[in-house]
């Protein structure tokens, strides 16, 4: 008579399932080959289950308040930084400590954390402790885009305009771009309760005094992410940076300048730029726009022009799913974490 063996799958526990991010990185969970269980855990429910969309039937979600974390050996954070907050609070104590993927950021200034972009660390790369904090997604974008274009020549200097998109805030920043948006054409008062300024039909390079979030603070973010994953590399040099609010839903853009030590020519550039993670849009190929890449990985590049008045620089227009490309990342962290 043979013995049963029971093989129990390990449990990824997603906080903040209902969210954005939280839906992109259930769908590549989904998608992936990982052997593993999913539990949706509701980060802005405080008492009883919410439900959501899911493809075929509703998702419902435990409220974080009543989650056991305990038996999960992965603990995603894609919900608020309350809620990441809390989940923290609840698994701090916990032996053996689970690993702990953060993508809001909140837990970033922690002793034991760790900022992660698998996308563009080295070959081999490790890391030691038990939170990993995902880089911001514009940081992971522009440095995948430079560390693969220093292969064409050494870079001088970079420059690079940033367009967010109010995804960024969350569902209530596109709810409110939404109504600001029905609101002008309807000349009704506009609401400003996340931005505290008119975001539709306008571009900001600061939000108004009384928004629960700075422009300036978030830049600064994506400034310090983008030096450590750089430093990481060893070979590029800090580019300098500036973040505009763009009035669109979803999908990062970004207008880039480098200065080469010698202009390598559009070919050469196409050629390094080509790569796992970055598609090139070049001759007649429609340019990248981030309508157009809403669902994709990585990032695409397009629109390589030579800078008229400086026969060394170019001009690049850059495009990338904000929360894909942060999930993308993740997915990757997770998978080492099961290991």
């Amino acid at each position: 008579m043979h013995s049963l063996h029971l093989v129990h799958k390990p449990a990824i526990a997603i906080v903040g399932g209902e969210s954005l991010l939280g839906k992109d990185i259930r769908e590549l969970l989904e998608e992936s080959n990982l052997k593993a269980e999913v539990k949706l855990i509701a980060a802005g429910a405080e008492e009883g289950s919410i439900i959501a969309a899911g493809p075929d039937e509703p998702l419902v979600m435990a409220p974080l308040l009543f989650a056991d974390l305990g038996t999960a050996k992965v603990i995603v954070l894609a919900g608020s930084q309350q809620s990441s907050l809390l989940a923290y609070e609840q698994i701090r104590n916990l032996s053996p400590a689970p690993a702990v993927i953060d993508l809001t950021g909140t837990l970033e200034d922690l002793p034991d954390a760790r900022l992660r972009a698998p996308m563009v660390e080295p070959p081999g790369y490790r890391v030691e402790g038990a939170i990993q904090v995902i880089a911001h997604p514009a940081a992971i974008a522009l440095a995948l885009f430079l560390i693969q274009l220093h292969h064409t020549g050494a870079i001088r200097r970079t420059l690079a305009e940033i367009f967010e998109p109010a995804s960024e805030r969350g569902q209530a920043g596109l709810d409110e771009l939404q109504k600001q948006t029905v609101g002008l054409l309807s000349f009704k008062p506009l609401s400003k309760e996340v931005y505290d300024a008119q975001v539709s039909f306008n571009m900001l390079s600061e939000y108004g005094s009384d928004s629960p979030h700075s422009l300036e603070a978030i830049e600064l973010k994506i400034d310090r992410h983008l030096a450590s994953l750089l430093a990481a590399a060893g070979v590029v040099p800090m580019p300098s940076l500036r973040l505009i609010q763009a009035p669109v839903f979803h999908g990062y853009s970004i207008s880039v300048w480098v200065e080469f030590e010698k202009n390598p020519g559009k070919e050469a550039i196409v050629r390094a730029l080509a790569s796992n993670g970055i598609d090139v849009r070049a001759n007649d190929e429609e340019p990248p726009t981030n309508v157009g890449v809403a669902g994709q990985g990585g990032i695409t590049v397009g629109s390589i022009a030579p800078d008229r008045n400086q026969r060394q620089a170019c001009w690049f227009w850059m495009v990338a799913d904000n929360f894909r490309i942060a999930a993308e990342n993740a997915l990757e962290v997770i998978r080492a974490s099961l290991v």
